[in-house]
């Protein structure tokens, strides 16, 4: 058989893809991103939640050793700066605010691609009550 022939048919296994095959194909891939990247992207958020959890939990567990050795909360100042912080900076805004002597609380603020997230601002206070907008936060 010879290949640059064009009028020598070539057999039927051998003709390729049709462009309504490629359209079925384009189509599928298009069905499997659109219910695949929003999935990814809540769960992407979800990690950026428990890393600001985390480090909530840190301000509070160095609040807590402050208060056992001075039995007042006034003048803790926690560094800010968590060890599970990552890019974490880019995603919450990480306070400690309302130091009394016997009273605080940390809250993380979402920011940047995490003000998407359904939980908004996580509060923990010095009683251990957590706070959040959403249901399954904590």
């Amino acid at each position: 058989m010879n290949r640059r022939n064009p009028s020598i048919p070539r057999p039927r296994g051998l003709r390729g893809f049709t462009l309504v095959e490629l359209m079925i194909v384009v189509a599928i891939v298009g069905i499997i991103a659109s219910v695949a990247y929003p999935s990814y992207q809540d769960h992407v958020r979800r990690t950026h939640r428990s890393a600001a959890k985390a480090c909530m939990m840190e301000h509070a567990q160095f609040l807590e050793r402050y208060y056992t050795t001075n039995l007042t909360y006034v003048g803790a100042a926690p560094n800010l700066a968590c060890r599970t912080n990552g890019n974490l900076n880019q995603r919450y805004t990480i306070a400690v605010g309302n130091l009394g002597g016997n009273t605080y609380r940390v809250t993380a603020t979402p920011r940047g691609g995490q003000t998407a997230d359904e939980c908004g601002t996580l509060t923990l206070d010095q009683t251990g009550a957590r706070g959040a907008a959403g249901a399954q936060c904590w």
